[in-house]
């Protein structure tokens, strides 16, 4: 005799729609979230769901978004996230109001005192951006960079320990042609006074969804570790950037040589994804 069914609760179905959400592939949740509130036909759940759901998953995709008011674009990270839906813009001292369920940014206003970083923190940071956004525009087509101070933001001189943050998220969405894929970068960057180092620590994740006859996904990370002395704004910021620049180049440049050996259908779905790193890799495993 077979076994009834058993009527998932609102918590479970809840539960369940929120694991679909978060493991959206890159660019995807809302197509996502389309299917899951036709199948769940519970508005209540559904919202309840997404209102969890999208901020987690927004946060570990590094999404940007336009800022109205034509200030540019914020990237929506940990990092940046101040109180209430509200993500601090370093390059512009602007502070974004996100809709999550919608991705959008609503809403602009100027960051006040305290939510900025000392003018001594300042300079490193806008060094540092300044750096890494040239790398960013000249590796990533489709990407973008923030800096942000993590850990010691008011300290105002020499003589004391603090944390950037450097964060590059890229994506290249193409759901007309069956494929979508992501990079996302975070590296910390510890500026240690007492040795006069830096100290290097990065997390490098891709991403790729191909979904023409089937469905093939890669999701591939990699940490690095690298220092450098502790020099001026600008000489730091220099040499942060090259430090970077080597591991990220050599770790594409790993995944391109991995690719030679893949079978065609996950070869495909890789090159890709390739394609949409950096322009250098852009059309070499076809040519």
């Amino acid at each position: 005799m077979a076994e009834e069914e058993t009527e998932l609760s609102e918590k479970q179905k809840k539960e369940i729609a929120k694991w679909f959400l978060l493991n959206a592939p890159a660019g995807e949740i809302q197509y996502v979230a389309k299917d899951l509130k036709s199948v769940l036909n519970d508005d209540d759940v559904y919202n309840e769901a997404a209102s969890e759901a999208f901020p987690v998953y927004n946060k570990s995709h590094m999404i940007c978004l336009e800022m109205p008011g034509r200030f540019g674009d914020v990237l929506v990270t940990s990092y940046g996230e101040l109180q209430d839906n509200e993500y601090l813009d370093p390059k512009t001292a602007q502070v974004a109001i996100v809709d999550h369920v919608k991705q959008v940014c609503t809403e602009v206003r100027p960051a006040t005192d305290e939510e900025l970083s000392s003018p001594y923190i300042e300079e490193y940071r806008c060094s540092l951006e300044a750096e890494m956004l040239k790398y960013v525009g000249e590796a990533y087509p489709k990407g973008f960079c923030s800096v942000y101070c993590i850990n010691g933001k008011d300290v105002e001189g020499p003589g004391s320990d603090f944390e950037l943050v450097v964060v590059i998220s890229a994506a290249r969405l193409s759901p007309q042609n069956f494929c979508n894929g992501s990079w996302r970068s975070i590296w910390n960057i510890e500026f240690k006074d007492d040795i006069q180092m830096l100290e290097l620590k990065g997390k490098l994740q891709v991403g790729a969804h191909y979904f023409e006859e089937g469905n093939v996904q890669l999701d591939a990370k990699h940490e690095s570790r690298d220092s450098t002395m502790f020099q001026s704004p600008d000489d730091s910021a220099i040499a942060i950037a090259g430090v970077i620049r080597h591991h990220e180049t050599e770790y594409l440049a790993s995944l391109e040589a991995s690719y030679l050996n893949l079978p065609d259908t996950t070869f495909k779905v890789c090159f890709i994804f390739e394609k949409s790193l950096s322009r250098k890799l852009r059309g070499n495993l076809l040519n």
